[in-house]
């Protein structure tokens, strides 16, 4: 049983708000109010629809996001499949030393924090230009319409987002055969490894910006008019309205949704990268996770890419923490609120 203080005078107007239900209360005399809160079984009778509701959900989850991390202790063992986990020698920290020590790691480490940094600066805020533009289109149909036309790439495979790509920019490609008819000189964009960082980088934007678009045009539709009313009685322009209403109020779901993609940023998409990694070579397209298949799966040292796939997932914690922190001192509530 949870007890809780409360003064006489908050709990009178909290009582008659509900009727008289609720948890019951004993109050003496000009002394303060005991409320007495539900027990367990209380509890699970009064919300047994909503969990057996969700229990599937939580099962789904547990079954297939929470049981598989127990298989990262291979990452602490010389693992064979032949002899299973209980059987494999212990190795300690030997594994992550190995990955420590290798150059092909680090190499993979440079490309995913480059391309990370890159998108982040050129893919990141188009979403919120999108949001903004199109709200600020006056009829409903052309805004659904412009709307839907943007997100559909998001449904696109990722298959057929690099064959797109290649009919226009590869070496037999509509740019290309354009340049050739008019006396230009050639180019096969899709096989250049200085290019590589600005394609991969179009292809994210043509396919997932749309999307993206979809939770700033939520938060834009949480802003309170009124503001925008008061704005404009002020004398504040477009642009000033922009500046001082629309930009604050979509800051809590900017800051949310950095945090969110800095935990993600050594993830930066393995499917897009693997379909593309032949043409440009490994030396421009080799991410963490890439180098992870490569070295567990075809190589079979599962170890090795257990302890790789490990230090990814430590770091991007930390980045996750590190970026919730900052955004405490910018008076936001991050992913969680801080006690």
């Amino acid at each position: 049983m949870t007890t809780t203080l409360t003064k006489v005078g908050d709990a009178a107007p909290e009582a008659a708000a509900s009727g008289g239900s609720g948890p019951k209360t004993r109050r003496g005399k000009d002394k303060p109010e005991v409320r007495i809160g539900l027990g367990l079984k209380a509890r699970f009778r009064r919300d047994k629809s909503l969990i057996f509701m969700t229990l599937p959900a939580v099962l789904l989850l547990g079954l297939f996001a929470y049981v598989p991390i127990m298989g990262n202790i291979v990452a602490f063992q010389d693992y064979s499949p032949f002899v299973g986990i209980a059987n494999s020698p212990w190795v300690g920290l030997d594994n992550f030393a190995r990955v420590l020590s290798d150059a092909n790691f680090w190499v993979a480490v440079k490309n995913t924090l480059v391309i990370t940094a890159f998108q982040l600066i050129f893919f990141f805020p188009i979403p919120i230009i999108l949001a903004i533009l199109l709200n600020s289109l006056v009829r409903p149909a052309l805004r659904a319409t412009i709307q839907a036309i943007v997100y559909l790439p998001h449904f696109f495979s990722w298959v057929l987002v690099v064959a797109v790509f290649q009919q226009i920019l590869g070496g037999a490609g509509l740019l290309n055969q354009q340049l050739l008819a008019n006396g230009w000189q050639g180019m096969d964009i899709m096989t250049n490894p200085d290019t590589f960082l600005f394609l991969i980088t179009s292809q994210s934007i043509w396919k997932d910006a749309g999307w993206g678009m979809i939770v700033f045009l939520a938060a834009l539709n949480a802003i309170d008019p009124s503001q925008y009313e008061a704005a404009a009685v002020d004398g504040a322009g477009r642009w000033k309205r922009m500046w001082h209403v629309t930009l604050p109020g979509l800051r809590p779901v900017i800051i949310l949704l950095l945090i969110l993609r800095l935990g993600d940023s050594l993830s930066v998409g393995f499917e897009q990268l693997i379909l593309q990694r032949d043409a440009v070579g490994a030396g421009a397209s080799e991410v963490l996770d890439t180098f992870v298949y490569f070295t567990g799966v075809q190589n079979g040292d599962w170890s090795y890419a257990a302890a790789a796939g490990l230090i990814k997932g430590v770091v991007s914690l930390a980045l996750i923490l590190g970026a919730n922190k900052v955004a405490h001192l910018f008076g936001e509530a991050g992913v969680y609120s801080k006690k």
